[in-house]
């Protein structure tokens, strides 16, 4: 199954190139993640209540729809797209998409095509991403005790996901694990995470939780300041500052007992907005600007009011021009509710 390619408009008639994305704080916007879809065979503490109203599929962005606008971002100067849910893997006819947008990487438009995954799918797909021109890929997983791991994700199996890693291996993908901190339920096993990460010559992130969406739960009883982490995971490692990037939030430390790579994304007790190269747009073809603010343009109607991209490029430029300097994350210690309404899932993590 394919369908039609849109012509990337990287220059205007003339030769003169399309305006870069550049927010009003001289950032530019070369990165972008794509919620594909809202839904998830998972439901994460952290992320969602466990019965879910997920959006109606009528809603949602044809695959058509969200390679156009993709190929737009290009055209407007994103070098890295990023593929998340919900779970990516769970859209159907996902891999059209994937091997549609792989063009671009082809023509030197894009420098990386990737993806957040679960990894529950990741067995069924490894191969097929890879050879569409998918280099690495993220994987979330916060446990690697089989009851905890139901648990924490209520419907997951470890084994299911760990053979997802294996497949992602075999095929050539270089695999990130992301693990949120989680007070009281993980915080004794993140250094027995990082070892096994490492000893698979997998980096590995750790993430503070972050107040989205009611999770019909108290976000108190699971917030661990990395800071703690860090500081305990101190008296086990010693921890050298790196310069490694990745494009996105993690600030790296190189562990030397492993030789590995250790990020942390620490929104809530240090933010990293001041460098910040990046917008969302969900399913349903909202932009956000920022994950941790309410404020966003829609982009669905003028994809859908014009087969040319002049309305589409014109609203990405005042959109961007409303890019705030830095997000309002907090957990509200009072009335005990999330900074956001909006689950993680909607905007993709």
């Amino acid at each position: 199954m394919s369908f039609p390619q849109p012509t990337l408009e990287l220059d205007r008639p003339g030769g003169r190139p399309l305006p870069a994305l550049v927010d009003p704080f001289a950032r530019a916007i070369t990165y972008l993640r794509v919620s594909v879809t809202d839904r998830c065979d998972f439901r994460c503490v952290y992320c969602m209540s466990e019965n879910m109203n997920f959006l109606p599929k009528a809603d949602l962005l044809t695959l058509e729809e969200l390679d156009r606008l993709c190929s737009a971002f290009v055209a407007k100067g994103v070098r890295k797209l990023r593929l998340t849910g919900g779970e990516p893997l769970v859209r159907r006819g996902i891999m059209t998409l994937v091997a549609s947008l792989s063009r671009h990487l082809k023509t030197g438009a894009l420098d990386e095509l990737t993806l957040t995954t679960n990894g529950s799918q990741l067995a069924k797909y490894a191969a097929e991403l890879k050879s569409h021109g998918v280099e690495r890929v993220n994987v979330s997983l916060d446990t690697l005790d089989p009851d905890k791991f139901r648990a924490i994700t209520r419907w997951g199996d470890l084994n299911q996901v760990v053979a997802g890693i294996d497949a992602a291996q075999a095929a050539g993908l270089k695999v990130k694990i992301n693990a949120v901190a989680l007070k009281g339920v993980n915080e004794d096993e993140l250094g027995d995470l990082v070892t096994w990460a490492h000893g698979r010559d997998m980096d590995i992130t750790l993430i503070e939780v972050m107040p989205l969406g009611d999770i019909g739960g108290d976000r108190l009883d699971q917030y661990l300041p990395l800071s703690i982490a860090r500081a305990r995971l101190g008296e086990r490692f010693s921890m050298d500052e790196i310069d490694h990037m990745t494009g996105g939030p993690a600030r790296y430390v190189r562990v030397k007992e492993t030789g590995g790579r250790l990020g942390f994304i620490t929104p809530m007790t240090h933010n990293f907005c001041e460098s910040c190269n990046r917008v969302r747009i969900t399913c349903t073809g909202t932009l956000f600007m920022c994950l941790g603010q309410e404020d966003a343009t829609d982009l669905r109607a003028p994809l859908r009011a014009s087969e040319a991209n002049d309305l589409l490029y014109a609203a990405l430029d005042e959109a961007i021009l409303r890019k705030p300097k830095g997000h309002d994350f907090v957990i509200d210690r009072r009335h005990k509710r999330p900074a956001l309404s909006r689950h993680m899932s909607v905007t993709g993590g």
